[in-house]
């Protein structure tokens, strides 16, 4: 599933392929796609005639910003967006059209079929679901040490509790997984027993993981590309995820797989020991 760098490297792309184009039809072959309104012809009428100006990002969610409206769409597994002239064959895989009055379409496939478009009015969407039940952004200037702390008041093992979108937005387990190396700190641990410091090292990493892949472009593990068809780079620095059996990039210690809250998951048994040794 595309994480936080992804949808914000595919939020910038489309603001560079869509801004100021204008909609003159919507063509829908998978109706369940489109979650509100529950009909997909009054989603299609709504959007007729709508501009694009801006789009935005909430935690994994992308807001396309039109005349009227907010487009809060999700990826989901395997969504992707890209750029196509109106002539060009259509990949049995879209699933939504939108064609635009110069020629262009911009086009949504999704193998899996598990992603969302919701259109509410303009200013409603982030107090509405899916947005209002979002934890904060962790890139935001507000997100402080004592913000993650407060959110990691849990009995939960610290993976599980950073994997919940209501505590924190956009990590998903590559970057919890990487963010939870980079700080020194067993997966299973359970979130309430952190210490301060190692609070303060989580909440570093986690912002530093973060920056550096949507620099690299984000993570092209699976089938991710941008809304220019660019893979992501940043799969070439991941020290632990992906990487069961290969020699730790810090220690040489081979990467472990194991299981946590039903998620694999990838860590270095000597630098993330199970309790915290003095550094």
């Amino acid at each position: 599933m595309p994480e936080l760098p992804e949808v914000e490297t595919v939020r910038q792309t489309l603001n560079q392929l869509i801004k100021k184009k204008t909609i003159e039809d919507v063509v829908i072959t998978l109706p369940r796609i489109i979650q509100k309104p529950d009909d997909v012809e009054a989603f299609r009428t709504m959007l007729q005639g709508q501009t694009f100006h801006l789009v935005e990002r909430r935690g994994k969610f992308l807001r396309l910003l039109l005349d009227d409206y907010v487009l809060v769409s999700h990826l989901r597994m395997e969504g992707r967006y890209g750029m196509f002239e109106k002539e060009d064959p259509v990949d049995k895989h879209t699933h939504v059209r939108f064609v635009f009055t110069d020629g262009s379409e911009l086009r949504y496939t999704d193998v899996r079929q598990f992603g969302t478009m919701h259109i509410f009015e303009a200013g409603t969407d982030l107090t509405e679901l899916p947005l209002r039940q979002l934890g904060p952004e962790p890139l935001e200037k507000n997100f402080t040490p004592d913000v993650l702390k407060g959110r990691l008041k849990s009995s939960r093992a610290v993976k599980t509790q950073l994997l919940d979108q209501t505590k924190l937005v956009g990590l998903g387990n590559i970057y919890v997984d990487e963010a939870l190396f980079s700080a020194g700190i067993h997966p299973e641990t359970v979130s309430s027993e952190l210490s301060d410091e190692q609070i303060r090292r989580l909440h570093k990493c986690i912002v530093r993981t973060l920056a550096d892949a949507i620099a690299a472009g984000g993570s092209s593990v699976k089938s991710y590309v941008n809304g220019q068809g660019e893979m992501g780079m940043f799969q070439q620095q991941l020290n632990v995820y992906g990487r069961k059996n290969e020699p730790c990039k810090h220690c040489g210690e081979p990467i472990i797989r194991f299981t946590v809250g039903g998620r694999g998951t990838h860590i270095c048994p000597r630098c993330q020991p199970a309790r915290e040794v003095s550094r």
